[in-house]
């Protein structure tokens, strides 16, 4: 049979038609193999096809022939099973820090590690409530660099910015670059922070990585991050990642709401037990807007026994709610 130009990519198409085309559920019999290759100008024989899939084989490719009822060739094992690959779709598409655009180029990414068949299973709407998706495309090339950073230790210099009414950026400091050493990345609800040392002010603080703008990673080493900072434990310690007083706070809860503690501060809290339907917990956090929010949610629930000041704080903060919905005389 005489060789046509494109002879010496004959493997290299075999494993491309056996990647896109097959499963254990769509196989490729040998004249179907031999089809496609004509696809590309390859002339193939029988028996060439055998020793070819053997070559494939060796190489590593879980290539399997299935005899009896729907015969043929496959590409078994892959580097992500079908159900791997529907729940990593998800993540992407549920998640509020990729932007739209980023998660259909992703997704489109994800579907070409399955068969084609099997890509129609990954091209699904998840429902996520009116989810909304960040407006700020760069943030997926922000989080590249910052990981680089944190990896060898260099600080970082960006712009800070919120949104005004006309969905504007409106930068802080007057557009003057913040200077921070950083110390990890948190994902806590929904969003990426970035925790570091604030060169300006001298103190450990967290931004949010989608609201960063020109981010340029510095030949300047970190400074300020302790040694043995606990990354989790800092994540842990602000609720909704806000900012606020920092001490020990000890509550006193139903115990209906052993769960609840447990889930939010983790397993390794130690629970007393006060009387036969409470108990008290002690525990290390920012006292914040949302961390009183969060008492507030539980009700009659939940008692901040101690510190005072952080029982104050939420006294202060219950009036001031209650005056805005005081009935008019």
């Amino acid at each position: 049979m005489p060789r046509s130009t494109n002879q010496k990519l004959k493997l290299l198409c075999l494993c491309r038609l056996l990647w896109e085309r097959t499963d254990e559920d769509h196989p490729m019999t040998v004249p179907e193999l031999i089809q496609g290759l004509e696809e590309w100008d390859i002339k193939a024989e029988r028996k060439s096809i055998y020793d070819d899939m053997e070559a494939l084989r060796v190489f590593g490719l879980d290539v399997q022939n299935r005899k009896g009822k729907d015969p043929g060739w496959f590409l078994g094992e892959r580097p992500f099973q079908l159900a791997e690959l529907k729940l990593l779709v998800d993540a992407v598409q549920s998640s509020r820090f990729i932007s739209q655009r980023k998660s259909g180029d992703l997704i489109e990414k994800l579907e070409s590690l399955a068969s084609r068949h099997q890509a129609r299973q990954l091209q699904r709407q998840v429902y996520v409530d009116r989810r909304a998706k960040t407006m700020n495309e760069s943030v997926y090339y922000t989080i590249d660099k910052l990981h680089s950073a944190i990896a060898n230790h260099r600080s970082v210099s960006f712009k800070y910015f919120e949104y005004n009414v006309q969905k504007e950026r409106v930068f802080r400091r007057e557009g003057k670059r913040y200077d921070v050493s950083p110390a990890g990345l948190i994902w806590d609800n929904e969003n990426y922070y970035l925790a570091g040392y604030d060169h300006r002010h001298r103190e450990m603080r967290h931004y949010r990585v989608d609201k960063m703008a020109e981010l340029a990673v510095t030949c300047l080493p970190v400074e300020g991050v302790a040694a043995d900072f606990d990354i989790a434990s800092y994540a842990q310690k602000h609720f909704g990642m806000f900012s606020g007083k920092e001490g020990l706070v000890s509550l006193r809860c139903d115990n209906r709401l052993v769960g609840v503690v447990l889930d939010r501060f983790g397993r390794e809290v130690i629970l007393v037990p006060d009387g036969e339907a409470h108990f008290t917990v002690t525990v290390q956090a920012v006292v914040s807007p949302q961390f009183l929010g969060w008492v507030f949610g539980l009700g009659a629930g939940v008692e901040i026994k101690a510190p005072n000041w952080a029982r104050e704080m939420l006294r202060r903060q219950l009036e001031a709610v209650t005056e805005h919905y005081k009935e008019e005389t």
